[in-house]
């Protein structure tokens, strides 16, 4: 009786939302989703603009005369370097790929034993993660390149890859979700005769496919905007991040070249999210699986 009158009287607070409440809140979230989308409405525009609409003050959000110049000096600018254009798109899938997949598959391998098993020091172990994810990317990266240096893997692609597998982000991500599965499926599995290795592999990473897609996408997004200024001396080494930064650098004449690259900087990695978009949603909403 409690619970069906619990229910009535939030049902009865639902219904008495007034309508201007709802309207302001409406025109709230229209005020916030304008003001989120106009930076990519503006990027958008301005690599389809010609040199003179660029340089037009006050600046014109939406174009007036499109055209695909902007990209055509980009690719002239490209081809015109001395280390051809695929050299630097094969380095950003290398470096952005092994720091996207390294970081997933050690972050998960990590958080399993954090989340399941109970073991000396495993709180202790924790609070360092968690600890670890106070201190900015620009504090540590003096230890970092000492680091790298004493490994001597300075210059190489795994200057890049191996502190990208390292952040503790993903690691706290992936134990608070795989603390929500029930111990009740692995403890299953184990009766049907499986292994450590396939209970992580085959029961706890497939219910946590959100997690973990949400985590990629994270990464992606961190390793795609990477220079690779501080480890990598070599042109041949250095990824297509570098290549666009150094045109876009170029001053007045490169202005419709940089437009492009901001485009093109921006484009792939909301493409990839667009394409994981349901996943990350997933994993924003769910509370896991109860027993």
């Amino acid at each position: 009786m409690k619970a069906i009158k619990l229910f009535r009287v939030k049902r009865e607070k639902r219904l008495n939302r007034s309508m201007a409440g709802n309207t302001l809140l409406f025109l709230l979230m229209i005020a916030c989703g304008l003001a989120m989308i106009l930076p990519l409405v503006m990027v958008v525009n301005n690599c389809l603009k010609p040199l003179d609409e660029l340089f037009q003050y006050p600046p014109k959000i939406f174009v007036r005369n499109p055209t695909l110049e902007n990209f055509s000096d980009l690719f002239r600018l490209m081809n015109d370097s001395w280390v051809p254009f695929s050299r630097y798109i094969l380095n950003t899938i290398l470096i952005t790929g092994g720091g996207m997949l390294g970081h997933v598959i050690i972050a998960s391998l990590a958080a399993y034993p954090l989340a399941k098993h109970r073991f000396p020091g495993k709180d202790t172990l924790f609070r360092m993660v968690v600890l670890s994810m106070m201190f900015s990317w620009t504090v540590t990266q003096i230890p970092q390149y000492v680091i790298i240096s004493w490994l001597h893997i300075n210059n190489t692609y795994m200057a890049l890859i191996l502190p990208a597998c390292s952040f503790g982000m993903g690691l706290y991500l992936m134990k608070q979700f795989m603390e929500q599965l029930p111990d009740s499926l692995m403890e299953s599995a184990r009766l049907d005769g499986a292994n450590e290795w396939q209970v992580f592999w085959q029961i706890v990473m497939p219910n946590v496919k959100p997690a973990w897609l949400t985590l990629a996408i994270f990464q992606f997004q961190q390793m795609w905007g990477n220079t690779g200024s501080t480890f990598l001396r070599d042109e041949e080494l250095k990824p297509l991040q570098y290549a666009l930064f150094q045109i876009s650098a170029g001053g007045a004449a490169r202005a419709g070249a940089a437009a492009a690259v901001t485009f093109i900087i921006a484009a792939v990695p909301i493409t990839f999210f667009l394409i994981c978009q349901k996943n990350v949603l997933e994993t924003m909403t769910t509370s896991g699986i109860k027993e």
